[in-house]
Order: C-alpha cells, then structure tokens, then sequence
C-alpha cells in the first residue's frame, strides 16, 4: 500500500472554526469605530490592543523589533537627463539612495544589473531614471519612434500599479513618454495603438510568450528601438514557472538580435540569496548585482503567533488548534475597528474569501457600514473586479483585504498601517515582500505571521531564528528542463527558422531536444534550419505558469454568467461534481465538470459543509540519475513517474469540521512524469529503530508527511508544489522507500535542492517531530491536510526512531548537523 502526498490543488487545509465565542481584543463602541484618514498608531500600541483579549498575549510565541534606520544619497550620474531629474523632484525626490544611483550607472554603461534590495526601497525610481531619459533621447530621433523599453511583471495589478507611477512621475516630460500596458484586458482597439505608438509597453510574460514574439513582424519597430527590458519582482520567476519565463527571454533576445537590437535588461528584486547568478539564469546574460539597501526604513514589530488549542479532536483523535484563517479573520476584524489599514495575505483563495467573509459579518456587529470596508481579492476574479478593488485599495475606501499572492508582488498601496500573513508564505523572500506591504511611507508598521497547523509553520514560531537569523533562499530554477526548452525550441522555430548558431542561446540540451522534436515530426530540417511543420501556433504548446492547459471556467448554470476560472490542474480536486466552490464570499455547488469544453457548472446553494477530496497516487523510478549511500540506506535522486486519480471527496461541517459522509467520483487518471528524491533503508536499520513490519507503514508515512511540510525551509518551494509518496515495500527498489516529487512535469529543481540538502532537510524534519508536544501526532508535526489516505496510518513515535537511524549514516554537513544536538544515535538490538 503507498501513502501518498499530493502537490497543488488536493484541497483546502481548512481544519474546523473554533465553536468558543470570539473574544475582541478592543472595545465595539461605536465611539471605537475607524479614525479619520491620516491617524496611523504606533506598530506596538496596536500589537498591544490585539493582544488584550483573554488569552490572546500567549499566543504571541516571539516578537522581532527591527528598528529605524537612516538613509544614505548619493548624486545622480551625469548622464541622466536634466529633464527626469526635475521631474523626479518635482515628485518630492530630491537625491536618490546610492544603490539607485549604482543601478541606474550599470544601465547607462550598458550592463545588465540587479537591484535586489528591501521592499519600498525606491527600485522603481532605479530602472526608471535611466529607461526614462533613453526614452527622451529617443523621442528627438529623426524617426519620431526612437527608443522604446518594454517593462514585464509576474501579475497584470503590478503592471498596472507601475503605469500609475510613471504617469506620475512622467507628466512633466510631455509626450517624450509614452506608456501602456499590454495584456490580456487591452482591448482589441487599443492594442495597435501600444504596438505603433507607446514607447514604455507594460505587460506579463505570458503576453510576450502568447502575442507578441509569435507576431513579432508587427512589433518590429519597436523591437529594433528597444534599449531596455526591465523585469519587475525577478524572484517570483522560479520553479517551471521561472524556467519557462527564461527561455521566454531567450527567444526575445533573438528577435532582437534579427532587427538589430541589444537590450540591457534591468531587474528588480526583494532580498535574494545570489541574485546576480539568479538573475543570470533566467535571462542567460552576465548581470551585475546591487544588494546594498541605502534607503532609510521605519520601524517594524514582526510578530510570531500561534493559535491556541481547541476542545475538538481531528482525525484519529488528535488535537486541533484553532485554524489560522479563523484567527486571522478575527485580527482583521479587530485591526478595522482600530482604523488599522490593513491586508490580510492568506494562501488559498478559498481561504482569502472566507477571510473576508467571516470578518464583514463581524463587523456587521459593531456597524453597518463596516462591512463594505472589507474584501477578498484573489486570482480568478474577472478584470473589472480586479480593478474596482485595486481602486478602492488605494483610496483608502477600504480598510482591510484578505488576499492571496495575486496582490503581493508590487501593488504599491501607500498608508497601510499592518499585514497579517495567514500561514508561512513558503519563502523567507515571500515573507519579507508581504510584511512589505506596510509601511511603505517610511512610517512604523506591524507584521503578524499566524501560524497554520502544520509542521513547518509549527517549527518556525518556536525557532524564530530560522526567519530572522538566516538569508532569504536562492532562486531555484532549471531552463534546461526538457519539458519546459521543446515547446519554447518549436516557438522559437516558428518565428524564425532556428539555426545551428542560435542553440547555444537556448542551452547544452538544446540539440538533443531538437532530435527529439524532429523524431517527432514537430520541427523538419531544410537547409541549414529547422522549421516548425504544423498548422497550429506553436506558443499553444505550453502554459508557461505550469497550469497544464486551459483553465477551467466556473459558470453560474442558471444564468451563464462567467464567475471566474480555476487551474486546470486544480480541477479534479477544486471544481469535481458535488464541490463547495466559493467566490465573492457567496457558496456554490458544482453540478456538473466538463473537462473536455474546460467548464465546471455551478449554482448559488449555502450548504453547511466544505468539501476535501480524495485519491490514490502510484509511482514508479525510470531513471536513477544519483545515488548516495547513508551506511546501508541509500539516498537517490532521478526521474520517475507519478499516477494520480481522484476517486472520491468528504463532505465536512464547517463548524466541528465532523465528516459527514463520502462519495465516490469518476475521474480519469492523470499521469506525471517529473523529477524526485528518495531514500530507502533495510531491514537491519528497521531492527536497529526497533520498528516492527505492522509499525513500518505508519512511521514511513508520518516522516514523508514531515519531510514534504519541512521543505519549502530549503527549497524555494510552497508543500502544494510538490508530492509524495511512502511504501513499505516499493517494487522497484525492493526496499521500504519514501519520495518526495515535484508536481511539474520534467520536474522544477526542488526535488533536486532537497537532495543536496537532504541532510540538514530531514534532520529538521525529525527535530520537527520530536518537538511537537502532541502525543501520537497532529497537524502540527506529522499529519496533512492534503493527504489521499485521511492521516492513516501513522506512527510518531517509529517515525522518529526511523529518521534518527537514517540521518545517523549521513555524510558530514558542513552548514548543521544532521541528527539534532541531544539526540541518541541508535543501538543495535540483536
């Protein structure tokens, strides 16, 4: 039997609301109600308001002060026009910090550079100055084009958040300046005139993946003139996602090299581990790096908080503590009765609504016109929705938003007072970037991270030094992936004829994928180039963010009205017949999936229960690229394939989080070919750990369990990224093996980052455990919310034994060590 983990879209980890009445840590007179715009408490007066509610101060595990610090000018190089420097002050800057001074001298000496500094350090103004004052020059050509820059974001809000700023700050300069946005809500009409005319076109990489290179004659103009690339929040392109945005950029330098062009690329970053090699993977060019922040900061009260234990028990008994979207709800909903700006950064988007949805019938309490003060703002809303909340938010009309990431990269919403970070975001980099969010006018600010119930979340608020004492991690990225370079190899193909020259721009594998795709009768060899031979766009091959084909479209069946669109890969899980689906905090029910038409039915229904579905998961090892032996254990890594079939779904009542029944569903199965790590250990380890064959199951499961929980601390990875799968005999190993897989196809390097690590990766995970104060294991240390076997079984205790006999034989590490300090090694028994 395998145990298995599953990556993106299983199911919410909605575990049960607390039933105890909620306790606010303020008074709901009304003569409590917001101040007037421009009231902004200190960070520590409002942490002490939250805190003093019954019980509230213990949940508070650590508390991080970072105090003020002083900026520090420097001039702005000679060659930045006179006119963007009155502009610029005009805007209130007088001088810059150094490092946008640095940045925007390796711009105008024609190097590519990254800024990878703290949020709100001014990297806008960095890459603007320069690309700005190219934009002048230019508009005194004899052509009237001249140059032209092209500005790529990770999200459409970012894209429209900078245009806001240029405009600002560009006015002066007249028409010299011309900017737009390019994406998916352009309309039709206005899409030539940002083709013909705009010189600063703000798009995604998705739009210059899907539009502009494969139309690149009618963009020819503007790809002969470009000086400048600039790529905004750099770090979010990780993963398959950033592996593909990377060879996205390739495939654009050679346009541009065909018209004549050679564009610096110009990057921007929060704090990054490396971001000058990061920053050279994805775009395959020497990029200098800046990482000296000169900005002056405010203070910043970062609070580590853990929800409390309720009186419910979970499955197979165990504790349950009260859910980090119910606590998260309430500090939202007593932050808008201080007049506290807030937004609340939740990790699912079912989680954001419910957010959202709890704290405005709260605030329904206190008056009436709370309510509309608060929203949800997610991926998958239709683009006026978007907009309207974008607009609200930075008005001010409202005073807290339950968001997902969507809203984290860039949205510059000035005067927000505090953020609460529902869960771990997955990375020390996400982190910083959404605690970022506030404060942003160099004011003090407050950031409450809030604990979910899972081991890694559990782990970091009792070892605060692993957010606040180490670097933010490198990005893990791996253009060379075959599965990501053959669709971009046929894309490229198709804009122009790929010759033998051009392969060295794509990567070592570039040829030997070429082979593959010929065999394939996708690319044919004429000449001296290959040629793409069908009939159809060749860009279609591939979604760049790993969604696995077209979204799926959530339709209200009673009238047809579009309600937004969901993963395809999260459709089997999210959106299956009988699903609770949530948005705009109203409930609906799937009535039927169509995955063929790429559309899920559903009709407004208020049903007592949320739903969690369930599967089976079989894998099998195709290729062992490294193997490393731990004594007898042996730690491998390579390339297998993952069978996963949704067979079923619970239906949960929202308030005990009680099962009330199972029904089966009939799904196909969905097979993934991908990269993973994985170890196994022999039957005299198994009796050295003293773990009996009727206990092997449970202790394999629980450490897969934990080890999945425990990654993302060394791989830039979120738990939902990647699978796992734990058999107590595998047949292909023979032996009781564990894998822990990416959930991309051809892999996405966390696998692979887990190997090097392995180590310092499973010894955090058995300290995990074994610090957990529950008895036969929780949320908290060795069960999943998105596991397909519901938790069963597991063994906390054989767990801990096994990895401690694992890690026992591990290579020397250099950066910690192995088994736990304090831990035994194990003895030999017979």
């Amino acid at each position: 039997m395998a145990f298995n983990h599953l990556p993106a879209g299983a199911h919410d980890a909605l575990a049960p609301l607390s039933v105890k009445p909620v306790t606010h840590s303020v008074s709901m007179a009304n003569d409590q109600l917001p101040p007037e715009a421009g009231v902004h408490p200190a960070p520590r007066t409002v942490l002490d308001r939250l805190v003093a509610g019954q019980g509230r101060a213990a949940r508070i595990t650590h508390t991080e002060h970072l105090p003020p610090r002083p900026g520090r000018h420097a001039p702005w190089p000679e060659k930045i026009r006179p006119e963007v420097i009155d502009a610029i002050r005009a805007a209130g800057i007088e001088r810059p910090w150094a490092h946008q001074a640095r940045v925007a001298e390796h711009a105008l000496r024609g190097e590519s550079a990254v800024v990878a500094t703290g949020t709100a350090s001014g990297k806008s103004l960095a890459y603007l100055a320069p690309v700005l004052s190219a934009l002048l020059d230019g508009s005194e050509a004899p052509n009237g084009r001249g140059a032209t820059a092209l500005y790529l974001a990770p999200t459409k809000a970012l894209a429209a958040d900078q245009r806001r700023a240029v405009r600002a700050l560009a006015g002066p300069l007249g028409k010299g300046v011309r900017p737009a946005v390019y994406d998916g809500d352009t309309p039709f009409e206005e899409r030539e005139w940002v083709r013909q005319y705009a010189n600063y076109a703000l798009t995604n990489p998705d739009m210059l993946h899907r539009s502009i290179l494969p139309a690149h004659p009618r963009w020819a103009s503007f790809l002969r003139a470009l000086r400048y690339v600039v790529i905004d929040e750099c770090h979010a392109y990780r993963g398959v996602f950033g592996s593909h945005v990377a060879q996205v950029l390739r495939r654009l330098r050679r346009l541009c090299a065909r018209y004549g062009s050679d564009p610096v690329f110009l990057l921007a970053s929060a704090t990054a581990s490396d971001p000058g090699p990061a920053a050279g993977r994805l775009t395959g060019l020497p990029v200098a790096e800046v990482t000296e922040d000169a900005s002056p900061r405010g203070e910043l009260v970062f609070a580590l908080w853990e929800p409390p234990l309720t009186e419910l028990h979970g499955e197979r008994g165990a504790p349950v503590r009260r859910t980090a979207t119910a606590e998260t709800a309430d500090l939202l909903t007593d932050l808008a009765v201080q007049g506290v700006r807030t937004v609340a950064f939740v990790r699912s988007r079912r989680g954001a609504e419910l957010v959202a949805l709890i704290a405005q019938e709260r605030l329904a309490a206190v008056d009436r016109s709370l309510p509309s003060r608060v929203a949800a703002y997610r991926g998958g809303y239709l683009p006026e929705e978007r907009r309207a909340i974008e607009r609200s938010l930075h008005t001010g009309e409202l005073l807290g938003l339950a968001a997902t990431s969507a809203l984290e990269l860039g949205v510059d919403v000035a005067g927000l007072d505090a953020v609460l970070l529902s869960g771990y975001p997955g990375t020390r980099a996400s982190l910083w970037q959404q605690a970022g969010r506030a404060g942003r006018t160099g004011r003090g600010a407050l950031a409450v991270l809030i604990a979910r119930d899972d081991p890694l979340d559990t782990y970091l608020v009792h070892h605060p030094e692993a957010l606040f004492q180490q670097p933010v991690e490198s990005t893990v990225l791996d253009p060379d992936n075959p599965y990501v370079l053959a669709p971009h190899l046929c894309a490229a193909a198709e804009e122009l004829p790929l010759t033998e020259s051009d392969l060295s721009l794509f990567g070592p594998e570039a040829m030997a994928v070429i082979s593959q795709l010929e065999a394939r009768k996708l690319l044919r060899h004429r000449g001296t180039a290959w040629h793409w031979t069908r009939r159809e766009r060749a860009a279609d091959l591939t979604d760049i963010r790993g969604g696995g084909g077209r979204p799926v479209q959530v339709v209200e069946e009673g009238t047809g009205r579009l309600l937004g669109t969901v993963d395809r890969s999260a459709a089997h899980t999210t959106v299956h017949e009988g699903a609770v689906h949530l948005h705009q905090g109203r409930s609906y029910l799937v009535r039927h999936l169509d995955l063929d038409d790429s559309v899920a039915l559903v009709e407004q229904a208020d049903p007592p229960y949320s739903t969690t579905a369930r599967d089976t998961t079989a894998i099998s090892i195709l290729e062992t690229t490294t193997e490393v032996p731990w004594g007898d254990a042996r730690l491998c890594f390579g390339s297998v394939e993952v069978t996963n079939q949704v067979v079923s779904f619970l239906r949960r009542r929202l308030i005990t989080g009680e099962v009330m029944g199972e029904t089966k569903l009939d799904l196909p199965p969905r097979t993934l070919r991908t990269r993973a790590v994985w170890w196994t250990v022999t039957e005299d380890q198994l009796d050295d750990a003293r773990i009996s064959p009727e206990a092997l199951g449970g202790a394999l499961h629980a450490a897969e369990h934990a080890s999945i929980g425990m990654l993302p601390l060394f791989a830039t990875c979120d738990r939902w990224d990647i699978g796992g799968v734990s058999v107590p005999l595998h047949p292909d190993t023979l032996l009781p093996t564990v894998f822990v897989y990416d959930g991309h196809p051809g892999g996405a390097g966390f696998a692979e980052r887990a190997f090097h690590t392995a180590a310092r990766w499973l010894g955090a995970t058995r300290e995990a455990i074994a610090a957990c104060e529950c008895a036969a294991g929780c949320p908290s240390c060795i069960q999943s919310p998105k596991c397909g076997n519901g938790n069963d079984p597991l063994d906390k205790k054989a767990a801990i034994r096994l990895l401690t006999r694992l890690l026992y034989d591990a290579p020397e590490d250099s950066e910690a060590p192995a088994v736990p300090e304090g831990s035994e090694a194990p003895t030999e028994t017979g």
